[in-house]
């Protein structure tokens, strides 16, 4: 595990660049994660965003795009439109989660 420096915060990641510690994470961090990947957020990219993390506390796990669907009452083709190619992975990214189980 390592730890970087992002928007002046230090963080430990994973070797791809993951959060790895759920209380490291905060919004202003999650907008530098989201414009690193080329997404801009916005209020829907937020709720989902947030939605992620209580489900995390809760079930101890990152949510996959499945379980944001049907869970979360999130479309899957809406997941797709705001974080394009790798919903799930790109969400779990902006929210300071580990990768979902199944994501390459």
């Amino acid at each position: 595990m390592s730890v970087a420096t992002i928007e002046g915060y230090e963080v430990h990641v994973n070797e791809e660049g993951f959060l790895t510690e759920y209380d490291e994470w905060n919004e202003t961090l999650a907008l530098k994660l989201a414009e690193n990947i080329g997404v801009e957020m916005t209020d829907r990219h937020w709720e989902i965003v947030r939605w992620l993390r209580a489900d995390f506390k809760e079930q101890g796990e990152t949510a996959t795009t499945r379980r944001t669907q049907t869970v979360g009452g999130f479309p899957t083709k809406e997941q797709f439109e705001l974080f394009p190619k790798k919903p799930a992975k790109k969400m779990a990214y902006i929210a300071g989660l580990p990768k979902p189980h199944g994501c390459v």
